[in-house]
């Protein structure tokens, strides 16, 4: 028989995101809140992530941050550490598999089915890497072949053999992690590979220009097969004016291609937005399913860390809110982009929305560009862009100020640059 428990809030993914709701609202006196995660440790991402970076991220949680920079790993511990300090409970080992009831979830861990019922629920179940199968790239099953995320467990984590000589399919900023892993496992790196007509990033940061130097970098190129049997022997690339050739390697990391991991939203009904592939979600990270929140990388794959921080802390706010008593859940007014905009998070604009928006460019936009916001033909918000600022793989991020003149019963409200 299955054990039904009860809790006030429940948090599936103990990344970033889902330990900073749970450490704010267990600091807040929420009541009980308790943090679901599927693998055997709390902390999501940065876990294998042992480059630094990290040093700010702690601090609205966690008090003041140490003097040197912190790894992932040294993250993830102290997000951890600060909801479990704060009261929640993080029980690792532990799946969700399906809603039983409109704020019910099923689940199973080390011991056995159980069924929790909550106030409330926030879905921060993060995002994932395609692998090569899912880019169609043909070719055998061979071993060392990674994703960056694969990569990074395999060398952090486990401390796994690499191979002698790797191609990076990717030159966005997670393609640098994962040249600074291959280089920590003793791995020569042969080449990036992009097919972008150049590498898809702002002006490289002094770290990772150190990292890349004498590295080839080969844009407006695909891979289109990888050779070998057991262990790969190297990748057949083709430029896109036709021409191709063979690069020499035993190991090839697929980076970048981020997408959200959205079942458990798709089988409780909850809407998604169609540029992001997660949750739609207004500016209090309110899903369309009442009493369900969805926080981080499930609704943008990927932004940052900070990123995610403040994302858990701002959704845990809105718990509250509810939690006392807050009435209504306004199904919120659609936003939508033009290209070359890609995706915009929120994607709903409620009254009260506060939180930034984050925008995301499929291209390069050069010139001085400006972002146009309107609803039915009445212009909104324009702002003017620093050039250089618009380019894929970089954020922009779009103040909430405007959301207070959007007709809640108006139509969609419509981005695009001109």
């Amino acid at each position: 028989m299955t054990a039904v428990r009860d809790v006030d809030v429940l948090v599936v993914g103990a990344g970033p995101a889902g330990l900073a709701a749970a450490a704010r609202l267990a600091a807040a006196g929420a009541g009980r809140i308790e943090v679901l995660e599927r693998e055997r440790r709390a902390g999501g991402v940065p876990r294998h992530c042992a480059h630094g970076g990290f040093g700010t991220l702690a601090r609205p949680l966690t008090g003041p941050t140490p003097a040197r920079p912190l790894t992932g790993p040294a993250l993830a511990r102290l997000l951890t550490d600060a909801a479990v300090r704060a009261g929640a409970a993080v029980r690792t080992g532990v799946t969700a598999l399906d809603w039983a009831g409109p704020l019910a979830l099923a689940t199973v861990g080390p011991h056995g089915h159980e069924t929790l019922r909550a106030r409330a629920v926030v879905l921060a179940t993060g995002a994932r890497e395609r692998p090569r199968a899912a880019r169609l790239v043909p070719g055998t099953r061979p071993a060392g072949v990674y994703t960056t995320g694969e990569l990074q467990q395999a060398v952090h984590l486990y401390r796994q053999p690499v191979g002698a000589r790797a191609v990076v399919v990717g030159a966005e900023d997670v393609a640098h992690a994962a040249v600074e892993t291959l280089r920590a496992a003793g791995t020569d790196v042969v080449a990036l590979v992009t097919d972008r007509p150049r590498a898809p990033m702002a002006p490289l940061r002094a770290a990772d220009a150190r990292l890349r130097r004498g590295i080839p970098l080969l844009t407006r190129t695909t891979v289109t097969e990888l050779l070998g049997h057991g262990r790969p022997t190297g990748v057949r690339v083709r430029r896109d004016d036709g021409r191709t050739a063979v690069l020499p390697c035993d190991t090839v990391v697929f980076t970048g291609d981020f997408v959200p991991e959205p079942e458990l939203a798709r089988r409780g009904g909850i809407a998604l937005d169609a540029a992001t592939r997660g949750p739609a979600v207004d500016g209090r990270l309110r899903t369309s399913r009442p009493g369900v929140f969805a926080v981080g990388s499930v609704l943008h794959a990927v932004e940052s860390a900070a990123t995610a921080v403040r994302e858990g802390a701002h959704a845990a706010a809105a718990v509250r809110d509810l939690l006392a008593g807050a009435a209504g859940w306004p199904d919120g007014v659609p936003v939508t982009v033009e290209p070359p905009l890609r995706r915009i998070t929120p994607n709903r604009v409620a009254p009260g929305d506060t939180l930034p928006h984050l925008l995301r460019t499929a291209s390069p936009v050069t010139g001085r560009a400006a972002l146009h916001i309107a609803q039915d033909g009445r212009l909104l918000h324009r702002r003017r862009l620093r050039p250089g600022t618009a380019v894929p793989h970089r954020t922009l991020r779009l103040p909430a100020d405007w959301t207070a003149r959007v007709d809640p019963r108006g139509g969609p409200v419509r981005v695009w640059l001109a």
